[in-house]
């Protein structure tokens, strides 16, 4: 099996690690958020970015 390219890998991490967590609810919202999409409450947060290499 072939090794994803970097630009793949890349566009990953910024689907799936650049997003707010509603500190409520849980929910999974755009980084651009004001309010939480499930909710409607504003008390969101960065999603935690620790890359882990194998």
């Amino acid at each position: 099996m072939p090794l994803p390219s970097p630009e793949k890998i890349q566009l990953a991490q910024k689907y799936l690690l650049f997003v707010k967590i509603c500190r409520e609810c849980g929910a999974r919202n755009s980084i651009k958020a004001e309010k939480c999409r499930k909710c409607k409450r504003k008390n969101l947060r960065l999603k935690r970015r620790e890359i882990i290499k194998k």
